[in-house]
């Protein structure tokens, strides 16, 4: 069992009364192991931390692909139970049920859909997102949804403020697409601003991630938050502002003031995990306006009677019909997909033999 200096050393990286009640259960079964938290994963090994200091591990085979085979997989943020064999070797055997866990789907182009888990165990998403070329508001609409469907707090970031004229403007552009209770935060990633604007997130054994476009400053904002050069940055293209890609691997690391924070490599494409019906409570918006509607199956798509297209504006109502039809083809199976595609190769055809009828 866990001593209480054990527990408070615990609780310092992020260890919540939850999780360690879901954790007893496994240290009773395996009265050896060691409760550790996931500070990164590599292909070959994990760094864990045991509130004193990291040491490398590496997973199981049983366990790895127990996970695999349910579409999960350990991710920084979780806790696992990892114990020493006779040559001395650290090896994890257990994971504790995370509380939460933020993922996406990669589609192979193909039939393929998969399930990539990005972090796990997360008190706040914080959504970075530049105010230069980076700045793309639809885009800042499925990190929302990402963070709202794993039931994260998100909190949006708009970095490069000192590059930026009109800072206001976009900052109530973002704030227009704010669901209740959400903030954002305009500021400068380089000095002292990040770690005054952000202090209400970064107590003690507060966990946050960091998630956003390559380029966005994430790098540079961990580094300011943890106070040191715990992550490498790179400058963006002139042209564009895109990012090259210094972050290669998830990351945890603490801040002076106790805080974790969890820095990831940048998104450019990202398909959120869940179904139709989960992007729904992630646009509540648009759901609240739906019990209004005339008719009960109104798909908001000019509708008579459709109280979701006079309350949500365009743009955003055209961003939630394409993620919930990519939401819709992800968790078709493989002939469902393929009967799809048959079937729009057959309106395809039949459009075409009318255009030509009518040329005559």
């Amino acid at each position: 069992m866990l001593s209480n200096e054990r527990m408070a050393r615990l609780r310092a990286i992020g260890l919540t009364t939850t999780l360690a009640r879901s954790a007893l259960p496994l240290l009773t079964a395996h009265p050896q192991a060691e409760l550790t938290r996931v500070v990164e994963v590599q292909r070959e090994h994990v760094a864990l931390h045991d509130g004193e200091a990291e040491q490398a591990a590496r997973l199981l085979p049983a366990l790895r692909h127990g996970l695999e085979a349910a579409a999960d997989a350990v991710a920084v943020g979780d806790w696992v139970l990892a114990e020493r064999n006779r040559f001395g070797e650290r090896w994890v055997g257990a994971r504790v049920p995370p509380a939460n866990q933020l993922a996406r789907r990669i589609h192979d182009g193909r039939d393929k859909v998969e399930r990539m888990v990005i972090v796990a165990n997360v008190d706040t998403a914080l959504l970075v997102m530049g105010l230069d070329h980076d700045f793309n508001p639809r885009r800042l609409e499925r990190f929302l949804a990402l963070a709202r469907m794993a039931g994260v707090a998100p909190l949006v970031v708009l970095t490069k403020a000192d590059l930026c004229r009109d800072v206001q403007a976009r900052l109530a552009a973002v704030r227009g697409l704010l669901p209740a209770g959400t903030e954002a935060i305009a500021l400068n990633a380089l000095g002292p601003e990040p770690r005054e604007l952000l202090a209400p997130w970064l107590g003690t054994g507060q966990t946050l991630v960091l998630l956003g476009s390559s380029g966005a400053g994430k790098s540079t904002l961990t580094n300011a938050l943890a106070g040191d050069e715990v992550q490498a940055t790179g400058a963006s293209r002139a042209g564009d502002s895109r990012g090259r890609h210094t972050t290669t691997a998830r990351s945890l690391h603490r801040t002076a003031g106790g805080a974790c924070i969890i820095d990831t490599p940048g998104l450019r494409t990202l398909r959120l995990d869940g179904d139709a019906a989960a992007l729904g409570q992630a646009f509540d918006d648009v759901a609240s306006a739906a019990l209004r509607c005339r008719f009960r199956d109104c798909r908001h798509q000019g509708e008579p009677g459709c109280a979701v297209s006079e309350a949500v504006a365009p743009d955003r109502l055209r961003n939630f019909h394409k993620l919930q039809r990519e939401a819709e083809r992800d968790t078709m199976s493989a002939l469902e997909r393929k009967a799809q595609v048959a079937q729009w190769k057959a309106r395809s055809r039949a459009t075409r033999v009318r255009m030509s009828a009518k040329r005559g």
